[in-house]
């Protein structure tokens, strides 16, 4: 829905000062055709904005064209952005169009260009400086109408000090440059976030209810750092939805690396006893698990190490991981 200004956020939550002033980057932007580069580290919406722009903007009837230049090896990536003739190399059996010409009276959008080897960058810079190119091993002249937008999470300006970035594309792409904050610097977004995540949930599961955390659990999740950014809360989200069964989430509901997190070097189990909602057994038997998980993970599993690191017998750790239901989080071998 459409916000004060009448830019529509297309699902963007958030109400931090950081986001607004990127929204409002990209509606002042959306109405241009000027190129635009987002930065960001992994995980923070960089094409959630790119999508944003395109919507908001003239050529949101046309389409909008993405390709990761860093999933696509060098030597393929030429052929997926201007296309190939017959014969151009060896398995082209057809002409193919790329994404550049299927991306005419719309917007492409390049992510990570800072993976992009130098040699293509110069074919690229000319591509946008001129809207035209030639197709991999043709000699007819293309031309298209297209808006670039593209995004990276590398440091462009040290790339271009050691020669892996041409300083001519940089400001060539960064006419508009749009820096998202990771969201450990914008924490008051945590919560419309996951409000938007179980939204999203009750949309795809019939039935399902929207849930609430507890005091100490909101507590831990807002010390967490999110190192994976919006896409890491967004595992943890469906993670909590599909496996927590009541209405409100405790903090043993949430991941060991989560729930022990504290900036204050205080053990959420210990916060949770002063703040009356687990008992002193419960948090015992919290702190061991989390000993426990942390010293199998740290050994792969092997529990005669594991026991050695926590100074106990090793029949002792696994009557302890019996009692305790402890299971490997992922598909580690278990010895």
């Amino acid at each position: 829905m459409p916000d004060n200004s009448g830019f529509d956020r297309f699902g963007i939550a958030g109400v931090s000062k950081g986001l607004l002033k990127v929204l409002e980057t990209a509606r002042k932007v959306s109405k241009s055709n000027s190129s635009v580069l987002i930065t960001g580290e992994s995980g923070t919406g960089k094409e959630l904005i790119a999508r944003a722009i395109h919507r908001n903007s003239s050529r949101c009837d046309g389409p909008m064209v993405v390709i990761n230049c860093g999933a696509i090896p060098g030597e393929l990536l030429e052929s997926e952005l201007f296309g190939h003739e017959r014969g151009a190399f060896t398995g082209a059996v057809r002409s193919r169009i790329g994404r550049f010409e299927i991306a005419d009276r719309g917007t492409i959008f390049l992510d990570e260009i800072g993976d992009m080897s130098p040699e293509l960058q110069v074919k690229l810079l000319r591509a946008i400086q001129e809207r035209r190119f030639e197709r991999v091993g043709g000699t007819t002249t293309i031309e298209v109408d297209i808006r670039v937008i593209s995004a990276t999470n590398k440091d462009l300006q040290a790339a271009m000090t050691q020669g892996l970035f041409r300083e001519d594309l940089f400001y060539r792409l960064n006419v508009i440059p749009i820096h998202i904050l990771p969201l450990r610097e914008r924490k008051e977004d945590i919560f419309p976030l996951i409000d938007y995540f179980q939204n999203l949930m009750a949309q795809r599961m019939p039935g399902y209810k929207i849930k609430t955390f507890s005091e100490s659990a909101g507590q831990a999740v807002l010390r967490h750092d999110w190192p994976g950014n919006i896409r890491e809360l967004e595992n943890l989200i469906e993670r909590v939805s599909v496996l927590v069964d009541n209405d409100i989430i405790e903090l043993y509901d949430l991941p060991d690396y989560i729930a022990e997190t504290s900036s204050q070097g205080i053990p959420p189990s210990v916060v949770a006893v002063f703040n009356n909602e687990i008992g002193f057994n419960e948090a015992v038997d919290l702190y061991q698990r989390s000993l426990i998980l942390y010293a199998l993970n740290q050994t792969g599993w092997v529990k005669a190490k594991a026991a050695e690191i926590l100074k106990i017998n090793r029949t002792t750790l696994v009557e302890k991981i019996k009692k305790m239901n402890i299971e490997p989080e992922n598909d580690s071998p278990v010895f």
